[in-house]
């Protein structure tokens, strides 16, 4: 009896003990543990299989998903993080900086800027393309110089007072119609997602003033995966002498927790659709390559 649930929970539980961590490797493979059928089965799959969702709101997402190994789990999570595609810059052209912001530096910022645009709505731009055309890229002007304020008093310090134009933010790029993307867009639906971020400081005679392309692409920062309730366990209790006897910490192996956040390019549910869309995509072409290797 003893064995069974010992093995029951290396099959089912990661554990958590005083001095580190058990169980967690994948074990239920067929033939490792006798008078168990591992042998995968898609209807056993489908009727376990499960995806709860917990909190959905304008920008994030918590569901639970329940029945999946942990390396599909781990693929999906690295897939919203990093390929699904989003619009963002990446060509930034300077015609004149004065600010003490370097260009360099002021191209990394403004290549974190989220763009609200759809990129289901356009193509990867040709490697080679340097000029791009409305169906791969958005563009951007950013023009801005600081002058003093004529009508600031005399004893002010205030620099929100004493001069016009010093901050510099997202609100002031304006974007710029290529072809007939002012047909297909209706204005302000191109824009940046937030109109407040802080681009550069200025004083009185300095100037940015230069030219942004956006283009699709993947690797960027559109989602946050994160596990908040798993924060929360705590090992504290195996400090107590009296306590860590009658404690046992443990999860279940096949039982995951996502918190999608979006920085408003695209609603949260639908950065899952399209990681699923991703994965799908990597499984067909997986397929593809065994076939071609039976074929040869």
């Amino acid at each position: 009896m003893a064995a069974a649930q010992a093995v029951q929970e290396m099959r089912t539980r990661v554990v958590l003990g005083e001095f580190g961590v058990r169980n967690v490797h994948t074990t239920d493979f067929p033939g490792n543990y006798s008078g168990y059928d591992d042998a995968w089965d898609q209807n056993r799959f489908e009727k376990n299989f499960r995806v709860d969702v917990v909190h959905l709101d304008e920008n994030s997402l918590e569901f639970d998903m329940v029945g999946i190994d942990a390396a599909i789990a781990n693929a999906f999570r690295r897939i919203l993080l990093a390929e699904v595609p989003t619009m963002a810059v990446e060509k930034v052209l300077v015609y004149n900086n004065t600010s003490i912001v370097q260009d360099e530096i002021l191209a990394h910022r403004l290549g974190l800027i989220p763009i609200h645009a759809d990129p289901r709505l356009f193509e990867y731009r040709n490697q080679g393309d340097e000029e791009g055309t409305e169906i791969d890229t958005l563009q951007f002007r950013l023009q801005v110089r600081c002058t003093r304020n004529p009508h600031a008093a005399k004893d002010s310090s205030d620099p929100n007072e004493l001069y016009v134009n010093h901050k510099v933010y997202t609100r002031h790029m304006t974007w710029v119609p290529l072809g007939n993307q002012a047909d297909l867009f209706p204005e302000g639906t191109i824009r940046p997602v937030h109109d407040d971020i802080l681009i550069a400081q200025l004083r009185p005679g300095q100037e940015i003033d230069l030219l942004m392309h956006c283009v699709k692409g993947i690797g960027k920062k559109v989602a946050r995966v994160a596990n908040p309730r798993l924060d929360t366990f705590s090992r504290e209790v195996f400090r107590n002498e009296k306590l860590k006897k009658l404690v046992r910490l443990a999860r279940v192996r096949d039982h995951y927790i996502f918190s999608v956040e979006s920085t408003g390019v695209l609603p949260p549910e639908v950065l899952v659709s399209e990681a699923i869309k991703v994965l799908m995509g990597k499984c067909r072409r997986f397929l593809d390559e065994l076939d071609a290797v039976q074929m040869d």
